[in-house]
């Protein structure tokens, strides 16, 4: 694992995070799994970090597995997998859990794991020239990176099954109506938009953010009336809490708040 497997850089309070390895079309081997975990502990210990971005490098925001280690771990290749699969889940599993808004900016195609960590952001903004594609069932494999749960909570259980049983490859257009997406942006303005995106958050109340992030989470699992206990429970915590006597104030005062030199994430 090397560092430049995936960049790390901050602008303001927003920390973009980079899959590097744009000759191999950003694939997943061990080494950018590990290399992304790392990143990712760095940016959520980071009270600096307020807002987190999700990019590829060069054409393709990230192919999926690293074929080629598929088949040099030979008749080991469940263990590897498993072992890769696992990597590549803490990493899913601390983005989805931070009190810190995501922000994924798919500048190229994404397919297989690279579909689960396109679509994982908060807010997802993809290119004009960008395509999905679940890819496993063209290799013989099953999805992974969190792509089985979250994709048909975004687009229905059908257009799931036609996402992964048949292995569609779903363009820009479709991906935005359908819901795979937030919005499609021109290529050259991608990184432009999501930054600004990205620093609009990080001056929001992140707090409350987190704090909404995870009720959307435990939303499907729970029944109506356990989810309003939860959100009574959210709301009261974000009500004594600095973001809420800062936004408060300012609505009373009708000025802008200012969470950031009030509060930290």
């Amino acid at each position: 694992m090397t560092a430049s497997d995936v960049l790390l850089d901050r602008h303001g309070a927003v920390a973009v995070l980079t899959l590097n390895r744009p000759a191999a079309g950003n694939t997943v081997n061990m080494a950018l799994a590990l290399a992304l975990e790392q990143r990712v502990d760095e940016v959520i210990a980071d009270d600096g970090v307020r807002c987190v971005v999700l990019t590829g490098a060069g054409k393709l925001f990230c192919g999926g597995g690293d074929i080629g280690a598929f088949a040099d771990a030979g008749t080991d290749a469940g263990a590897f997998l498993f072992d890769l699969a696992g990597a590549l889940h803490r990493s899913v599993l601390k983005l989805a859990a931070m009190a810190k808004p995501l922000v994924t900016l798919v500048n190229g195609p994404a397919a297989g794991a690279g579909l689960s960590l396109a679509i994982s952001g908060d807010v997802v903004l993809c290119a004009a020239n960008t395509h999905f594609t679940a890819a496993y069932g063209g290799v013989g494999l099953t999805p992974d990176g969190g792509m089985s749960w979250l994709l048909p909570r975004l687009v229905g259980l059908r257009r799931a099954q036609d996402m992964i049983i048949t292995n569609r490859r779903i363009g820009t257009e479709e991906a935005a109506v359908i819901g795979l997406v937030t919005r499609v942006v021109a290529p050259d303005d991608l990184l432009r938009e999501g930054l600004a995106l990205a620093a609009s958050l990080a001056n929001g109340p992140t707090r409350a953010i987190g704090g909404a992030r995870a009720l959307l989470a435990a939303s499907f699992q729970n029944d109506l009336a356990s989810h309003l206990d939860l959100e009574a429970a959210r709301i009261a915590v974000a009500g004594d809490g600095p973001e809420a006597r800062e936004g408060i104030a300012a609505f009373l005062t009708r000025r802008k708040p200012d969470f950031t030199e009030r509060t930290n994430p």
